[in-house]
């Protein structure tokens, strides 16, 4: 088939209006005017000759025609990111880019200071960090849009054969209580203290909430007779409550290293109770792993860690494999 019937720009347009749920806001998006837009959309769905969207309702929905294209457009568009990004690594071993994902927790405190500590050695690399829920970003790292992700939840089930799952590092999730609570001045508390005590927590319909109750019920504590008195949608709000004395809150201790320095917040310890959950790195084996992504792994990942590391052995993805087999057909490994 010597000509497509569409273009990688009128992909990347259907993307964009599927996305932003209208042809206005998928222009703004780009950068381009809506009638710029409307055309491109127009051309496609002549050259294809099947109706992309549906023109009834106030918000662009796709015909059947057009989920389909988009799901194999999208897979196209990554590929290209990732044919790029190899052609990079061979061209310019200096620079290149790093796409980092994490869950919520892990992404607002732990990453920003591996990141960090990456861009002091490799300051010529870009750097992105896409922070969202543990499923959405299983998914990128599947799709291939992140290279790697370190996650705190529970990787959904159909993307356990497609992906690496490595135990990385446990994350204790502290109890912490206002400076001037009556269980401050102890150096630990009774199980069933919990039960007495009223608690912050984040909506029961978030990751993090779920994966905390799970993590509770595993140490024999009924999380269904602690009093949860007010649900909030970020750590730092819930931070900010406990120490205007409004309850108690378990959180990953990651996230308040800076309170406890400053005596803002008190970490009670639970006689004989140890609450603790497994972060993990997750690395899709099948797609491209760039040289910025191999010295992350290698130089970074260690360091955050107190247990001993998982080896990952060095993988070429087949399309640099056979990048390389161009680029030195007759080389010999010495």
């Amino acid at each position: 088939m010597s000509d497509l019937p569409f273009t990688l720009d009128q992909l990347r347009i259907l993307k964009a209006i599927a996305a932003e749920g209208s042809f206005k806001r998928a222009a703004d998006s780009l950068y381009v005017s809506q009638p710029a837009v409307s055309l491109q959309v127009q051309n496609l769905e002549r050259q294809l000759d099947v109706p992309l969207f549906d023109r009834g309702g106030r918000r662009a929905q796709l015909t059947e025609a057009g989920h389909l294209l988009l799901s194999y457009g999208e897979k196209i568009l990554s590929l290209c990111q990732e044919t790029c990004r190899a052609i990079e690594d061979l061209q310019n071993l200096q620079g290149g880019t790093l796409i980092v994902g994490a869950s919520q927790t892990t992404g607002t405190y732990l990453l920003p200071r591996m990141i960090g500590m990456f861009r002091q050695k490799y300051q010529d690399v870009a750097v992105q960090l896409h922070v969202h829920s543990t499923r959405r970003t299983a998914w990128s790292v599947a799709n291939g849009q992140v290279d790697l992700a370190i996650i705190g939840g529970e990787v959904p089930t159909e993307l356990h054969e497609s992906l690496d799952i490595i135990p990385y590092a446990e994350d204790e999730l502290a109890l912490i209580l206002p400076a001037f609570h009556p269980f401050a001045k102890t150096d630990t508390i009774q199980r069933d203290d919990l039960y007495k005590l009223q608690f912050i927590a984040l909506d029961s319909q978030s990751t993090i909430r779920k994966v905390i109750d799970q993590v509770l019920s595993r140490c024999d504590i009924d999380t269904r007779r602690l009093k949860v008195e007010m649900e909030l949608n970020s750590i730092e709000a819930i931070k900010n409550a406990v120490q205007a004395g409004l309850g108690a809150a378990f959180v990953s201790i990651s996230a308040i290293e800076k309170e406890l320095q400053m005596g803002g917040l008190h970490r009670a310890k639970i006689e004989d109770v140890v609450v603790k959950r497994m972060l993990s790195v997750i690395l899709n084996p099948n797609r491209y792993r760039s040289k910025a992504a191999e010295a992350f792994i290698r130089e970074i990942l260690p360091h955050f860690t107190n247990q001993e590391w998982s080896h990952i052995p060095v993988q070429l993805a087949p399309l640099e494999a056979e990048a390389l087999k161009a680029v030195a057909p007759n080389s010999v490994a010495g």
